[in-house]
């Protein structure tokens, strides 16, 4: 059984909208979502001895999310990860979206889904998010419906995301909660095990766009179909920002797990999507004053954020990620905790 709970979080300035938090809690894993960004804000989980401990990275007051951050464990939307130089086109018209990352666009652009207030239900288990997109936000065309759903089953924690749209778009959705199996005022994540069930992965070029090629994972720093200590790959690669190439399958399946040997916690991951971006936190620089008052450094977390390859829209030969009028786009993502 689920207990959900509902409280105030916050006011935005200006508006003066109440900022919901919404805490899940199961028998093992309890789960804090806040109504802005559908922000996972904690998620707090048992080791082999009992010992509770928060796994993701992020802060104590709404104040903080309102400033710039990287998007500790936000929806990412409309459309997560790079697309090069901001352009793509759609039945015959170019759409030019904003510049924010290098010559490139990321996340959504400037006031993503990750910034919105959304719409909140809370359900037995659970807890479900709406809003509607309106047609031209950020550049992209077409009003989009869309809908992410929280659910915790025990030590399984589900995000479901569901959009319809009245015009062809681009959308690829995405969480991006920054973990430390360790706990999340851990240094760094170099004696964490990771297995990626991916044969292949995608070069980028120095702006982080793939290059077009899908490159075999045999014999490289991208083999990850066995566990390897993070450590001793990212000594030699410096970190992971990279797709890994999942199976085309629409069932979800198994696609990684991470394990922290000296607490025991394990993170299995499990989605419907093509790809997942494996992430160091590469960025992280210790200006950031998180929960507590930690302090979070450069590959102080990992993120894996299930998601359609990037940049896809301009490559015709990855995974569509355009939805249709009459369509839905319904992609689940299982994250599941344990012990060993």
């Amino acid at each position: 059984m689920t207990l959900v709970q509902r409280e105030p979080f916050g006011t935005l300035p200006g508006s003066g909208e109440t900022v919901e938090k919404f805490r899940l809690q199961s028998s093992s894993v309890t789960v804090e979502v806040l109504s802005l960004g559908c922000i996972v804000t904690a998620l707090k989980t048992p080791d082999r001895a009992g010992r509770v401990a928060d796994v993701v990275l992020g802060f104590d007051h709404l104040e903080d999310y309102l400033s710039k951050h990287p998007y500790f464990g936000a929806v990412i939307g409309r459309v997560a990860n790079r697309i090069a130089k901001g352009k793509f086109t759609v039945e015959g018209k170019e759409y030019q979206l904003a510049i924010n990352n290098g010559p490139n666009s990321i996340h959504g652009g400037i006031k993503g889904f990750d910034k919105m207030l959304w719409n909140a239900e809370v359900l037995p288990n659970g807890v479900r998010f709406s809003r509607i997109s309106p047609d031209g936000e950020e550049g992209y065309p077409g009003e989009l419906k869309v809908w992410v759903t929280y659910t915790l089953d025990k030590g399984e924690l589900s995000i479901n995301y569901r959009a319809q749209t009245d015009k062809t778009t681009p959308i690829n959705l995405t969480n991006h909660s920054y973990f430390n199996l360790a706990g999340q005022a851990s240094k760094d994540i170099y004696d964490h095990q990771v297995c990626i069930a991916a044969e292949a992965y995608l070069p980028v070029d120095d702006t982080m766009i793939p290059t077009g090629e899908i490159a075999s994972v045999h014999d490289t720093l991208f083999d990850l179909r066995k566990p390897m200590k993070l450590g001793k790959q990212m000594e030699k690669l410096g970190g992971y920002d990279h797709n890994f190439c999942l199976d085309f399958s629409k069932d979800q399946c198994y696609c990684a797990r991470v394990c922290h040997p000296d607490t025991g916690r394990v993170l299995e991951v499990s989605t419907t999507q093509p790809g997942l971006q494996f992430y160091t936190a590469n960025f992280l620089d210790g200006s950031l004053k998180g929960k507590g008052g930690a302090v979070y450094p450069k590959h102080s977390a990992f993120c894996i954020e299930t998601q359609s390859w990037p940049d896809a829209v301009n490559k015709s030969h990855f995974p569509s990620t355009l939805l249709r009028p009459g369509e839905e786009y319904n992609h689940t993502t299982c994250f599941k905790f344990s012990v060993a």
